[in-house]
């Protein structure tokens, strides 16, 4: 690191969002989807029958947010809403044939990778970390905004560019 330790600092910070938008940009050209979109398919798959409730709390974005995606979803035939049978006032989400086939062919996520790696880092390490990257989005004026717990540099509902 240089004298300037806060020019390397804005560097890695440069770094960190252009690894995330080419990440963005890859899961676009691959699966014609933005991250959250993903992040919204793989809940309605691992919680199954579920409610845009439970799938907001799961993907820490807001309903408003998980139902203007589901309806993006819904328009590509990759998730289908269906009323409870036993109670008509609630809605489920269940994925199609064509959603569970974006799926799978979806890569890997960025944070996916993030979190194994910070996983076997020792507990002092992870506080540290913790702690830094909390200082500096207080210093970048920043620890107010909303953000879920996930890589993508777009609005979470987003229409993509095809």
């Amino acid at each position: 690191m240089t004298q300037a330790y806060w020019q390397d600092i804005l560097v890695a910070l440069r770094q960190i969002i252009r690894a995330t938008d080419l990440h963005s940009k890859r899961m676009m050209k691959v699966c014609g989807l933005t991250i959250p979109q993903v992040m919204v398919l793989r809940a309605i798959d691992e919680l199954q029958n579920v409610t845009v409730r439970r799938i907001s709390n799961h993907v820490s974005l807001s309903q408003a947010t998980v139902t203007t995606i589901l309806n993006r979803l819904e328009q590509r035939n990759l998730a289908e809403r269906r009323r409870s049978t036993t109670d008509k006032r609630v809605v489920n989400t269940v994925l199609t044939d064509t959603g569970r086939e974006i799926l799978r062919a979806a890569p890997t996520m960025l944070h996916e990778e993030f979190i194994s790696q910070f996983d076997a880092l020792p507990n002092w390490e992870k506080t540290q970390l913790l702690s830094s990257m909390q200082r500096v989005a207080t210093m970048m004026n920043a620890e107010n905004i909303d953000a879920a717990p996930l890589l993508d540099v777009r609005a979470a509902d987003e229409i993509p560019r095809q």
